[in-house]
């Protein structure tokens, strides 16, 4: 074994398919009974895999990160995501928003063949091995045949996912094991979550219902898309696109007419005359539904005129904090940038490198979690393979 890759998701499966592109002989370790769990759970719905915009506007998601990312991402972005899920055999498409899917929607075909590939190349992958540290240099395994310690290799790939849906092998146990080793771990905090919200007793009618057509605002970011509201609080893309701000304490506000001005909404609001309020904000304003149960549970007392208008277009909703770490789509915190070298190689323990939501990055749901997940482990796995060179 030249080297070594501990995680079998997309990263690690990405720097693996480098090195053994390289000539290298590869074992990877997986502690779940199969690859790529998380992958294949988020392609249920339909594998995003990328979106199809222009490099420097696909950057600017991953804020304060975009200059870390920069070169990975050049290096292996939009473009050529959609040309290696092609190499594959899985063909793409872009939708209207410019998500890229697999023409077949989920992830296990894409996942199947590209193991394939892998095992073509003499990869070999080992189940249900779970990582537990060190002895001395070597790593040491919880395997089915009990205790394993393994030489360490020339070059190791860490690819062990970040700590939320821990039933799917992303828990964050490495953080502790690489902090007694001297490596700065950034505290983790979930990304792309749910809020909790005390709902009123009369908002039950509605929960699993979807609200559409409206705008979120946090402070100075927006975000044009539904969310569902559960008996826990509200969750769904429009709130994970704003998760960032309204975790760090920005004020949640729902414009529920966003096609329509204030103006325009205070000029249909007026001559109510004696029919219902609620009957006016149908009739007039076609504002019914789960919105209108919106309105009246952060709305009230309701205000009259201009000032109803202004509560329309900016409602406040009163979020009571994140939905807990485990429950997030993805995590941010993790390794720091100083940490790692250029290659992505920590600079506490030379040979060994680190990939994919390990690192301290984060960004939207859209396709960007999994363009960097892949860069990043194309990005260790070279880097990895010219230390073995």
């Amino acid at each position: 074994m030249d080297a070594l890759v501990i995680g079998a998701g997309p990263a690690g499966l990405m720097a693996a398919q480098e090195l053994s592109a390289g000539g290298a002989s590869v074992v990877v370790a997986e502690a779940k009974p199969s690859a790529a769990r998380k992958f294949l759970m988020a392609g249920k719905s339909g594998l995003n895999l990328t979106k199809d915009e222009p490099v420097a506007d696909f950057l600017a998601h991953y804020a304060e990160a975009a200059d870390w990312l920069r070169p990975m991402i050049e290096a292996f972005g939009p473009d050529e995501v959609q040309a290696w899920a092609r190499d594959l055999g899985q063909d793409v498409f872009a939708g209207s928003s410019g998500r890229v899917f697999p023409v077949a929607m989920k992830g296990s075909p894409l996942l199947r063949a590209w193991l394939a590939r892998l095992e073509g190349r003499g990869v070999v992958l080992r189940r249900r091995w779970r990582w537990q540290g060190f002895a001395g240099a070597d790593p040491v395994f919880d395997t089915p045949e009990g205790r394993q310690i393994v030489s360490r290799p020339a070059a190791t790939v860490l690819a062990l996912g970040g700590a939320s849906w821990a039933r799917l092998g992303s828990d964050g146990a490495w953080a502790s094991i690489l902090a007694a080793q001297g490596v700065d771990i950034a505290p983790f905090a979930p990304a792309n979550m749910g809020f909790c919200l005390p709902w009123s007793a009369h908002m039950a009618r509605w929960f699993g219902q979807p609200v559409k057509g409206v705008v979120l605002r946090a402070g100075d970011q927006r975000s044009r898309g539904e969310f569902v509201i559960s008996a826990r609080g509200i969750e769904g893309g429009g709130v994970y696109a704003l998760s960032r701000p309204l975790r760090e304490g920005a004020l949640l506000h729902l414009d529920l007419l966003p096609d329509m001005s204030l103006q325009d909404v205070a000029h249909r609001l007026a001559g109510q005359g004696r029919q219902s309020l609620a009957n006016h904000l149908r009739k007039a304003l076609r504002l019914e539904g789960v919105k209108l149960a919106l309105l009246q549970e952060f709305g009230r007392p309701l205000p009259q005129g201009t000032e109803l208008a202004r509560r329309i277009k900016a409602l406040p909703v009163p979020l009571a904090g994140p939905r807990p770490l485990d429950e997030a789509i993805s995590v941010a915190g993790g390794i720091r940038q100083s940490a790692l070298t250029e290659g992505l190689e920590l600079r506490a323990l030379p040979g060994i490198f680190a990939c994919g939501e390990m690192l301290d990055w984060e960004a939207p749901t859209g396709g960007y979690l999994l363009t960097a997940c892949l860069a990043t482990g194309r990005w260790a796995g070279r880097s990895a393979l010219r230390r073995l060179s």
